[in-house]
């Protein structure tokens, strides 16, 4: 069995199928996108939709008190460790009309979902391009092995070539690019969602407030 599982490993054969499969990604996606791409490797592990969503809840529930007792001009003094609650509550207090706010968000969250997106195609790339790319060396395999068919000695090299190619493409397609991408996609929406939840929230709160007003009141009292 081991000896099996060593004759399935040819570290050159495997490096030209990557590299052919990510310069195929990078012509479909572009140096930018597959460079996100390989970053959002490290959310596999580290991200917690879950997690930040009840920080997110919890952060609300601080800056709907802010807003009660000194105004929504002081949403943004809630201290958050999420980047995007930090520039939602921001906007949120310097922003003149509820409208705006709103725009912004709307905005914002179509952006984010157009670069996770982006990630996601890319993934999806390699997972469609690793087999073509297989398919490819199992041609070439089988070329070389036709000629040479005077030469028992080639035949059994370029067989090889043949069949790992393959292998090597429906690996990377179905047991690494294609679930990645899965999983990249189910955490995009989960994190979208609570990041919907919290502009809801903060737009109610912010029309609850009525911002011009209260703004107006609090520099009077300055």
């Amino acid at each position: 069995m081991i000896t099996i599982i060593g004759h399935l490993f040819d570290p050159v054969t495997l490096l030209a199928i990557i590299a052919g499969i990510l310069l195929v990604a990078l012509f479909q996606n572009g140096a930018g996108a597959l460079g996100r791409a390989l970053l959002a490797l490290r959310a596999l592990v580290t991200a917690d939709p879950a997690r930040d969503r009840d920080a997110a809840r919890a952060t609300m529930l601080k800056i709907d008190q802010v807003a009660q007792l000194r105004g929504l001009a002081c949403a943004d003094r809630v201290k958050t460790a999420s980047p995007f609650l930090t520039d939602a509550a921001r906007k949120l207090a310097n922003c003149d009309r509820t409208d705006q706010f709103e725009l912004w968000a709307g905005q914002a969250l179509a952006d984010r979902a157009q670069r996770h997106g982006a990630v996601h195609k890319a993934w999806l790339s390699i997972a469609d391009a690793a087999p073509a790319l297989g398919m490819a060396g199992t041609i070439i395999g089988l070329v070389g092995m036709f000629a040479a068919m005077d030469d028992p000695a080639a035949l059994g090299p370029a067989m090889a070539l043949a069949l790992l190619t393959t292998f090597y493409g429906v690996v990377i397609a179905n047991v690494v690019a294609a679930p990645i991408a899965a999983r990249l996609i189910d955490l995009s929406e989960q994190e979208l969602a609570w990041q919907r939840e919290a502009v809801t929230r903060m737009l109610a709160i912010a029309r609850r407030e009525n911002a011009p007003i209260r703004r107006g009141a609090i520099r009077e009292v300055a």
